[in-house]
């Protein structure tokens, strides 16, 4: 599952599990970094990097403090830094863990409507942002309601492209010019999501375990009246900002409104994580990885204590990469100490 619709919830995530400590199926272990399998063989400082990226937006004084230390931290230092500041804290919810992909894609298309581009990606109207509940993705495509109003950023050539780009919230469209555009997520419609996927499999069509991404994109194609009708299942619609301030060499803005960084930046439930806070991840399953990430971003999907949305960049090879991962595995987030030792009952 692709993270879907990238939210911006910055309250009360910097504060560490938001309440969900009262919770008797939470619970939180302090482990020693000996305990992280591969900690000793990751970059830590590329790490420190992204993490200094976001750390600056807390407004909590255990975090700017450590974030003031992290200013004067080399490559060199980097791994002590982590050690000597920060406890690993395994939170669990019962829930088995799981780790998916997500990334940036890539659409072509151009400012103005052509013959070969003209599916629209739209600014959010004002009636849709006044509601909680707006009109349907069919009743937004086929009503008319969003003709002549000037609210298109730009025409693409795909719809189901599109589609996908709405899922993922976030996308950059290249021009016949060379030149490309980023667009953000700018609200949504306020229908929940539903799977086309799903769908597929209950209509028969596939087996639970055929569907990705890239299996839904071909039968739309092979199928251009079905597939669209397929579409306008999910009656879920995102609209879009223009991004014109993040440089093309860096990734996408995530929930604390900062760019992410490929393998580096972790979507997350910040009811348990800290958006900013400093994730260690053991994936397992094919391509095992075990690496130090930083919680910079959200996702309508990512619930739980240990599920995690991994991002991997931009374009259709971080799309592959990303469409294929759904693997188990532990989420063991780094938290300042005296905050990691205050989770824990008493008596420990």
């Amino acid at each position: 599952m692709i993270a879907a619709l990238r939210s911006v919830i910055l309250a009360g995530a910097m504060m560490t599990a938001s309440g969900a400590a009262s919770d008797p199926e939470i619970s939180h272990k302090v482990l020693s970094f000996d305990q992280l399998d591969g900690w000793s063989k990751d970059d830590h400082g590329a790490a420190l990097s992204v993490f200094m990226n976001t750390c600056g937006d807390f407004d909590d004084p255990d975090w700017q403090s450590l974030c003031a230390v992290a200013q004067s931290q080399t490559a060199e230092t980097a791994r002590s830094f982590f050690e000597l500041f920060f406890r690993p804290v395994l939170i669990e919810d019962g829930k088995d863990a799981m780790f998916t992909g997500y990334f940036e894609p890539e659409l072509d298309g151009s400012r103005y409507r052509t013959d070969r581009f003209k599916y629209p990606i739209y600014k959010l109207p004002r009636e849709a942002k006044a509601a909680s509940t707006w009109l349907s993705r069919r009743e937004i495509l086929t009503s008319g309601v969003m003709d002549n109003r000037g609210l298109e950023i730009a025409w693409v050539d795909d719809p189901v492209e599109l589609f996908f780009l709405q899922i993922q919230g976030s996308g950059r469209i290249r021009m016949p010019d060379g030149q490309s555009v980023r667009v953000g997520y700018g609200g949504a419609n306020g229908h929940s999501y539903r799977s086309v996927g799903v769908e597929l499999v209950r209509r028969g069509v596939y087996k639970a375990h055929q569907v990705s991404a890239q299996v839904i994109k071909n039968w739309v194609r092979r199928n251009p009246i079905d597939g669209i009708e397929l579409l306008m299942h999910n009656p879920s619609y995102v609209f879009f900002r223009e991004v014109s301030r993040v440089s093309a060499d860096k990734g996408p803005l995530g929930a604390m409104n900062r760019s992410i960084t490929a393998l580096r930046s972790v979507a997350v439930d910040p009811s348990y994580t800290p958006l900013g806070a400093p994730v260690w991840v053991e994936k397992d399953g094919a391509g095992k990885m075990r690496r130090l990430m930083i919680a910079q971003d959200t996702g309508s999907a990512i619930k739980g204590a240990q599920r995690a949305d991994i991002f991997f960049g931009t374009g259709d090879g971080a799309g592959d990469a990303a469409g294929r991962l759904r693997d188990p595995g532990r989420m063991v987030v780094l938290l300042p100490i005296q905050r990691a030792y205050a989770l824990l009952p008493d008596g420990f």
